[in-house]
């Protein structure tokens, strides 16, 4: 009985049930966004031939649906876990105060807004803000790796519709280049349907690529604080008009990017041994992480919703 009490007493102080509850809402959230890309992957030929076709409540309920629709809410879950859990693990490795992540149920193109830990106890120590920030996108990057390669060889090869009946989204490169081996065959004209574990791995790579951009509490902002110290800091400005200018260029989903970095903060808690050179080891992965962030961004991950592409919608 006394260890029921403890146990209970553990779960609401330390609000884990939050943490649950979170995680639960943000799981049905992706399983019914699931479905539509569930959907678009089962039915893409029917589709490919009849652009105007509107799913039928028997092909909606299809059991395979709903198991692909599982399959992309344990892979999508899975990855982002893995990288929050990085952080946590590596924020116990240190006696750092962490709480579990946190999972955001949003109603967007993935299912979520991702998933955050807060950091309760200060890091003070140059070795532990980089160990903590790189080893979530190195997780991530690890887990979206084989969700990536085995969704493509799943994915499908279709006659293109047209652009104005399909969502196109942006490839980052070893989206590509995996995808070219795949694919390497496939003729003019065709567009490849992915399959939901493809999607999935997709919307990691592209998290963790976002993840590392060198600013304020970015895990990408820990990482270069703990290379350069104040110096880094510098880089806030330039950072935030890149976002600016990709979202008049690119992609409008840029300047809320801006706006959420801005008010997270562009400074960065003080460490004591700032003095101090990283070792050569963690030197030699700052390089692998700014590989991994070539490998995985794509400035455009949705094609045609430019600022200027709005625009002209908007005056027609």
């Amino acid at each position: 009985m006394e260890e029921e009490k403890r146990l209970f007493t553990f779960f609401v102080t330390k609000r884990i049930w939050l943490n649950l509850l979170l995680f639960a809402v943000t799981a049905v959230s992706t399983f019914v966004v699931g479905f539509s890309w569930s959907i678009g992957y089962k039915y893409a030929e029917l589709f490919s031939q009849n652009p105007d076709l509107v799913p039928d409540a028997g092909m909606v309920l299809n059991p395979e649906i709903v198991a692909l629709s599982l399959i992309y809410t344990f892979v999508l879950l899975g990855i982002l876990l893995g990288h929050e859990l990085g952080h946590f693990l590596l924020c116990q490795h240190y006696n750092i105060d962490a709480t579990l992540p946190y999972f955001i149920p949003a109603p967007t193109l993935i299912g979520t807004m991702g998933a955050f830990i807060r950091i309760r106890s200060p890091i003070t120590k140059k070795q532990q803000l980089f160990d903590i920030g790189i080893a979530g996108p190195l997780t991530s990057f690890i887990l979206s790796l084989p969700a990536i390669v085995l969704g493509l060889f799943l994915s499908k090869a279709v006659p293109s519709l047209p652009e104005d009946e399909s969502l196109l989204f942006g490839d980052p490169l070893i989206f590509k280049f995996v995808g070219n081996i795949v694919f390497k065959d496939t003729p003019q004209g065709f567009d490849i349907v992915p399959h939901p574990i493809a999607f999935a791995g997709w919307v990691g790579i592209l998290v963790t690529a976002l993840n590392l951009f060198p600013i304020g509490q970015l895990d990408g902002g820990h990482v270069t604080y703990a290379l350069f110290g104040k110096k880094s800091l510098k880089l806030a400005p330039y950072i935030i008009g890149i976002f600016v200018l990709m979202g008049i260029f690119f992609w409008i989903g840029w300047f809320v990017w801006a706006l959420l970095i801005y008010f997270l903060g562009l400074k960065h808690p003080r460490i004591f041994d700032e003095d101090i050179p990283l070792s050569p080891k963690r030197r030699l992965l700052s390089v692998l992480a700014l590989f991994i962030f070539v490998v995985s961004f794509t400035p455009e991950p949705i094609m045609g919703y430019n600022l200027f592409d709005l625009l002209k919608q908007l005056a027609f």
